[in-house]
């Protein structure tokens, strides 16, 4: 992510005007200290969840790109093949993807880098499978996985370029919110990072 805009100062008690090219989120920071009651799930709707080992970065961006494009994701996106790579092929980063009828459809990125922490770095499905029980089937084994390490936090972000629910469903699931931070960068999509038709609830200036 690109830093703050150096001659922006931010107004706390009012608006902050951004200038060209910049875009703006509220960044939601979460946690959990103890592993919470699995969310309900119905059957296992067909899905899979498999790690992948030193996935190729190709793969991964395209994933990436198909299930974040409209939440703006691109942090990833920015990365060359050396750098991605080496992140991927840290054996303390696991990368996991959700499968049904043979189709990759979900990501799932559990991050063990820190001693005593688990960060989900990354969770998300394909448009057409948001509010299909997807999301919870992932987000129950995600959490076996990262408490099965003996973790004193497990946490996540999200922001409000993201799925309006996103905040609701990582509640539900037992995280609680513990801070916040204002994030500008630039927009991905003046450079060509994105689409630029991505994010239609959030349209570039």
């Amino acid at each position: 992510m690109s830093d703050a805009a150096p001659h922006t100062t931010l107004n706390l008690d009012g608006y902050t005007p951004l200038p060209p090219g910049k875009i703006a989120c509220i960044v939601t920071f979460l946690e959990m200290t103890e592993r919470p009651a699995p969310l309900p799930e119905t059957g296992d709707g067909g899905f899979t969840l498999e790690r992948v080992t030193n996935p190729a970065p190709g793969w991964y961006r395209d994933l990436f790109r198909r299930i974040g494009e409209e939440w703006l994701w691109y942090s990833r996106l920015l990365l060359d093949d050396a750098r991605l790579a080496a992140i991927l092929a840290d054996p303390a980063v696991s990368v996991n993807v959700l499968r049904r009828d043979g189709q990759d459809v979900g990501l799932m990125e559990l991050d063990f880098r820190i001693p005593e922490e688990v960060e989900l770095a990354f969770v998300g499905v394909v448009p057409g499978l948001v509010g299909s029980g997807a999301g919870r089937f992932m987000m129950n084994r995600a959490l076996d996985l990262a408490f099965a390490a003996a973790p004193r936090r497990v946490h996540v972000h999200t922001c409000t370029h993201d799925h309006q629910g996103a905040i609701g469903f990582y509640m539900r699931a037992g995280f609680r919110p513990v801070r916040r931070a204002v994030e500008i960068t630039d927009d991905p999509r003046l450079d060509g990072v994105l689409a630029p038709g991505a994010a239609r609830h959030f349209p570039p200036l």
